[in-house]
This record gives C-alpha cells, sequence and structure tokens, in this order.
C-alpha cells in the first residue's frame, strides 16, 4: 500500500457522508451515515492488516505530506499506539449510529452529520503529524460534541454543554501558547522530530504545565472532571458511548505523544503530582459512584476511576506501565460503551434513568441481563475479560515505582466491585416493585447486533491480550528507552528486574532520537 493515501480517505469517507446527510431526509440520512461508518470500519480493517508489525519495521508507516502554507502541512502518519487507537473509534461508531436508529427523531440529518465530523477529527488526533494540525484536530473535536449534547441531549442540556465546552476550552489555550514557543524554539511543526528534541529541562517544567492542563481535563483528571457526569447524563446514548469509548482517549494520547517524549525530565519531577491526583480520583469517585442514584452518573464517576489507573501507569516511566495504560484505554473505551448502551436500552423502554424504578430484570429480559452482567464483570476487571489484563500491567508498572501509590489503587478495584456488583444487584435481581418495568420486553434483534460485536472484542481482549500488544509493543520499547535517563527511583523495595536487556536499550535510545528511523530493537 505505498503511496496510496488510506489515512486521507479515511477521514474523507465520513466527511463526504456528513456532507450527504444535511441535504437527506432522516431515513435516508440514517442509512448514509451507517453505510460511511461501515465503510470506515472496512478501510481500518485494511490498515491493520498492511501494519507492518514485524522486527526492524520503520516506527512511522502510512506516511502523507503536503504543505498548506507556513509551517502549517497536511503531516499524517501513525504508528502502533495510534492504530489501536483509530480501531477503537472506527469500531464504536458504526456502534453508535445503530444505537441512534430510534432514539433520534428530530434533526436526523445533522445529527448523523456530528457524528461523522466527529469521526473525522477523532481520527484526526490519532494521525497528525503537524503539531498545529492536532491542535485544530484536538480542539475542533469539541463542536460536534458540543451541538449533540446541546441539541439532542436531556433538560439540563445547554447546561452541561456550556460547562463541557468551557472546561476544555480553557485548558487548551494554555497548551497553544507552549506549541508556539516549542515550534519557535525547535524550528519545526513535525511531531516526530519533537518528540526527540531535547528542550531545556527549566522550561520543560512550563512546558509540561501549559499541556498537562489540557490533557487533564480531557481524560478527565480529579479536580477537573466535574464536567464530565453531567455531559454523560445530558447527552444522548450515543453520545455518552463515544464521549466515554474515544474522547476522553485523546487525554492519555496527549501524554504518551507529548508530555512523556517531549518534556521527560519535567514528568518525572511532577510525576508526585500526577500520582498524588490520579490516588485521590481513584478513591474519591470510587466512593461516588458507590451513592449515585442515576445509572449513568454512576458509570461517569466509575470512568474517572478508569482513566486515573491509565494515568498511574503512563507515570510509571515502564514498559509494563505503559502498556497497562494503553490496555485499559482500549479497554475501558468497550466496557464503558457497552454499559452505557445497555443503560440506553433500559431508558428507551421506561425513560429514566433512576437505579430504584428498577429491579428482578432478569426475569422478564434474560438476554439483556447476561450481557449487562458480562460487562459488568469487564469494568469490576475479571480475568478473561479486558480490563483485567491492562489493570494489572498498569499496577504492576506502578508497583516497581512505588508501592505505596499501587496499594492505594488497589483499592480501586476492590471498590469498583463494590459499586457495579451493587448496580446489577439492584437492576437485574431482587423483587419485581414496579409493573412497567416488569412488562418490559427483552432485548430486539438491533439491541443484540450492537451489543454482541463489543461483547466478542471484551473476550478477545480478555484471552488473547497479544494481538492488542503486538503492534504498540515497539513504539512503548522506543518510548520507554527515550525516557529512562530521567524516570524516578521509586521507592518500592521489591524490583521485577528491567524489562530490557540493557544493551538493547542504548540501542533503542539511538534509533529514539531518529523519528523516521525503525523504533526497535527487537531485531537484535
Amino acid at each position: 500500500m505505498d503511496g496510496f493515501p488510506i489515512l486521507s480517505l479515511m477521514m474523507a469517507v465520513p466527511m463526504a457522508g456528513a456532507i450527504a446527510c444535511l441535504y437527506a431526509g432522516a431515513n435516508q440520512a440514517r442509512w448514509i451515515a451507517l453505510l460511511a461508518t461501515l465503510a470506515n470500519l472496512a478501510l481500518g480493517a485494511l490498515l491493520w492488516a498492511n501494519f507492518d508489525q514485524s522486527a526492524g519495521a520503520a516506527q512511522w508507516q502510512f506516511q502523507e505530506y503536503a504543505p498548506i502554507f507556513g509551517r502549517f502541512s497536511w503531516a499524517l502518519g501513525i504508528d502502533g499506539i495510534a492504530l489501536v487507537l483509530i480501531m477503537l473509534t472506527v469500531f464504536l461508531m458504526p456502534i453508535c449510529i445503530g444505537a441512534s436508529w430510534e432514539a433520534i427523531q428530530k434533526r436526523v440529518g445533522e445529527y448523523m452529520a456530528a457524528f461523522l465530523f466527529m469521526e473525522v477529527l477523532m481520527i484526526g488526533v490519532f494521525t497528525a503529524q503537524d503539531l498545529y494540525l492536532f491542535y485544530v484536530m484536538f480542539e475542533a473535536g469539541l463542536i460536534p460534541m458540543y451541538l449533540i449534547i446541546g441539541i439532542w441531549g436531556g433538560a439540563d442540556r445547554i447546561y452541561a454543554s456550556y460547562k463541557f465546552f468551557l472546561y476544555t476550552l480553557f485548558g487548551s489555550v494554555l497548551m497553544l501558547i507552549a506549541m508556539m514557543w516549542m515550534v519557535h524554539e525547535a524550528g519545526t511543526t513535525d511531531i516526530p522530530t519533537l518528540m526527540a528534541y531535547n528542550f531545556d529541562p527549566q522550561v520543560q517544567t512550563w512546558l509540561f504545565l501549559a499541556f498537562f492542563a489540557s490533557f487533564a481535563v480531557k481524560m478527565p483528571m480529579w479536580p477537573v472532571h466535574t464536567w464530565l457526569p453531567d455531559a454523560h447524563v445530558q447527552a444522548p446514548t450515543a453520545g455518552s458511548v463515544i464521549l466515554a469509548g474515544v474522547l476522553l482517549k485523546m487525554g492519555g494520547y496527549g501524554f504518551i505523544r507529548f508530555s512523556l517524549p517531549m518534556f521527560p525530565e519535567a514528568s518525572a519531577q511532577l510525576a508526585w503530582l500526577v500520582w498524588g491526583l490520579s490516588m485521590v480520583a481513584v478513591v474519591y469517585t470510587s466512593l461516588v459512584a458507590l451513592v449515585q442514584t442515576d445509572m449513568k452518573k454512576l458509570i461517569a464517576y466509575s470512568s474517572v476511576a478508569h482513566m486515573a489507573i491509565v494515568t498511574v501507569g503512563l507515570f510509571a516511566f515502564n514498559q509494563a506501565g505503559i502498556e497497562g495504560a494503553m490496555m485499559v484505554m482500549l479497554g475501558h473505551g468497550l466496557v464503558s460503551g457497552a454499559l452505557f448502551l445497555c443503560v440506553g436500552v433500559i431508558y428507551d423502554r421506561l425513560h429514566t434513568r433512576e437505579i430504584n424504578r428498577y429491579g428482578g430484570l432478569s426475569i422478564n429480559m434474560p438476554k439483556y441481563a447476561v450481557l449487562f452482567l458480562l460487562f459488568t464483570m469487564a469494568s469490576v476487571g475479571l480475568p478473561g475479560t479486558s480490563n483485567f489484563v491492562g489493570e494489572f500491567l498498569a499496577l504492576m508498572g506502578i508497583y516497581q515505582v512505588s508501592s505505596w501509590v499501587a496499594l492505594v489503587c488497589t483499592t480501586g478495584i476492590i471498590l469498583g466491585a463494590a459499586y457495579m456488583l451493587y448496580l446489577y444487584r439492584r437492576i437485574a435481581y431482587g423483587e419485581q416493585k414496579n409493573a412497567d418495568a416488569a412488562a418490559m420486553p427483552d432485548l430486539s434483534a438491533r439491541e443484540i447486533a450492537l451489543l454482541a460485536p463489543i461483547a466478542a472484542a471484551v473476550l478477545w481482549m480478555g484471552i488473547y491480550p497479544e494481538s492488542f500488544l503486538a503492534p504498540m509493543r515497539a513504539d512503548i520499547r522506543a518510548l520507554e528507552a527515550r525516557i529512562a535517563s530521567a524516570a524516578p527511583a521509586g521507592d518500592s523495595r521489591i524490583k521485577m528486574g528491567p524489562v530490557l536487556p540493557s544493551a538493547d536499550a542504548h540501542h533503542m535510545e539511538d534509533h529514539a532520537a531518529m523519528p523516521h528511523e525503525p523504533a526497535s530493537g527487537e531485531a537484535h
């Protein structure tokens, strides 16, 4: 596929679909959106099949470059980390369209166009290799989500949409200022070049904090997480799925792509800040989730706790932690999306998210109860499901650095089991106190078609995680080699030993300085 602009095509297909939806009738818009997202899923499968995972392969593949004006250019390319996040995006998008098939009845064309436009921007974030192009894609993604919440959301949708927009925009202004200084200092907007550029350690702290202001809100990290529960509660079901499934992952991607490789010394010096905020988030938001009466709010707070495991793993500065963080992002994207779909299924029937209005659904909705149980167990981190692998690796990674941080974060796993099993018991078991809930029909064929692929992916990730780790491993090792010299010493008395032989690490450190050269030392 040398020379074939598949990345541009994956952005052009949903863009063309979005324009067509604006001029189509309601039913036609649904079919156009579904076909466009399925076409992109097929292109994603083609991308995966042609991605070179062999030892010694180039780090950046499918590169495209076209100058636009000044230093701004249309520069695209992916590594293994971007590949898996793109696959998560194109996998969830047809499911979101299917979830909106009957639920959205007003301004259907505009709704479908907003979702397709958002897919363009999400893929743009993961493929951009120009600093300013990344910023445009990263920020423009706010617009369709703002409209989806503000137009098709619940009763307090205006408040939630403004809060979402203002929170995320504020941090990004600081990031833009930092980007402009970096371009002036390094003389380039090329992201792979900047990843290997050695900025002054004293300046790195300010640059790190400017980027942190944006990525922390996007994750979201405590205490700038308060926009998330409001956004989830007010968003339509598909909006919650894509918000939890992909948009939150942009913060984690930003840490991997920018904060760690570009500012390694500052990342190490401020790791204590990230660990502290993450530990508070894991415990505090888990306890808050435990007392929620609204299903969506409970799952939203659980997302904050899970994403805190991601930041802890990333700032462990070792291969296990970073691999675990990536796996948690992927697993959480699938599981949280599925849980929001499960809430949407019963909300469409009873038009309430209050937990106490349900009960005993395993009697009249056995298929629903089985799938809901699978996703509940996956959220808890049951071995054999997607979240177990990521949480285990992330906690193992941070344990090598700080046993205390690992201990506190592990309590989040226990609290997660408490609030998720408590939710499931109140929804699926017990007496059927409400006749209207007891009369609800089981899953329709459309609803099974939406949930079954996610169930299969959750089990696939849990049983054979290597298929997801393999494309990322060389890039994670290159990142580890880049940040190894700055890694914090840690306090753990028990060391797992180096993940890589020292000769391998030195070899890859040389390669990491050349962004367009092979980034893996696996061949040696």
